[in-house]
């Protein structure tokens, strides 16, 4: 079964962090991601740019609007994500805990609905 961990932190608390403290955290998500490879269970993984960079687009009654930036305020942001192949939610919980994100942020366990 499919699961996406979706990694959620601030991003002003992360644009904050002085650029020596940041690049101490890369070593936990490169360890991470090498156990996901060990595993045999990671298929992709990225990080996102920050929301400033996104571009947004919503349809109502036929009309398109295009906004740059988040469409949404929130807390949290969408940073990143991991796309696991494991037997059950169970082990997609024991790995999303094990995710650096988790300690400073949320990581979402969320099934993947595989269309056929």
């Amino acid at each position: 079964m499919k699961y996406m961990l979706l990694i959620y932190g601030d991003e002003e608390k992360m644009r904050a962090i002085p650029k020596e403290d940041a690049s101490k955290m890369l070593p936990a998500y490169f360890a991470y991601t090498e156990a996901l490879k060990k595993a045999g269970i990671l298929l992709s993984s990225d990080r996102l740019q920050f929301t400033s960079n996104a571009t947004t687009i919503r349809i109502r009654d036929g009309k398109t609007n295009v906004v740059n930036g988040p469409y949404a305020e929130a807390k949290e942001q969408l940073a990143g994500y991991y796309l696991i192949d494991v037997p059950d939610m169970d082990s997609a919980l024991s790995w999303a805990s094990r995710c650096p994100g988790a300690s400073s942020g949320t990581v979402e366990v969320r099934p993947v609905w595989v269309m056929q």
